[in-house]
């Protein structure tokens, strides 16, 4: 018999009769018999609704564990998702960062070179305007030196004039 077919309750042991039969078993020691039977069952019915017990607790716990896993595995993906996203990310800001650093250096290069060029185009107009100066102090002072022979010449000439008026004068 299958267990679904017959299920046998400690009540069903103890209530089970049986008929008198001429060289029969003796009662008592069928009562007794019944009675340890039914206790049997007690015990294993208790024992095996401890053990249902036992089981859907551990079958709980597994259904928690596989639930903390797959918890676990949709985190530990996440992460590794994220990880690579991060990374990506941080790979395309490093491109940026020395696109614009090297954007920047040739600016500055291009600036220095710019200032480099004005500050030569400044130096060659002073060194040109400096040559004209003394060109032209140079003219100056020639000039000056020309008036002052001149000056010279005419105090000598002066001179000479008056002394030989003088002369005259005298003579």
């Amino acid at each position: 018999m299958s267990d679904d077919a017959f299920h046998l309750t400690p009540s069903d042991v103890r209530a089970q009769e049986f008929q008198r039969a001429f060289r029969g078993y003796d009662p008592a020691q069928v009562d007794e018999f019944k009675n340890r039977v039914a206790e049997e069952l007690d015990r294993l019915t208790r024992e095996r609704l401890k053990l249902d017990e036992r089981l859907q607790g551990f079958q709980e716990q597994l259904r928690a564990f596989r639930e903390r896993e797959r918890a676990m595995n949709e985190a530990l993906l996440a992460a590794q998702q994220l990880r690579v996203a991060a990374q990506e990310q941080a790979e395309r800001e490093v491109e940026t960062i020395v696109r614009e650093a090297k954007a920047d250096a040739l600016r500055l290069v291009n600036q220095a070179q710019e200032e480099e060029r004005q500050i030569r185009e400044r130096h060659e107009l002073l060194q040109r305007q400096f040559a004209a100066y003394l060109a032209n102090f140079r003219a100056l002072l020639e000039r000056q030196l020309g008036e002052i022979e001149g000056l010279q010449t005419h105090a000598q000439l002066s001179h000479q004039v008056q002394t030989e008026l003088l002369l005259k004068r005298h003579a």
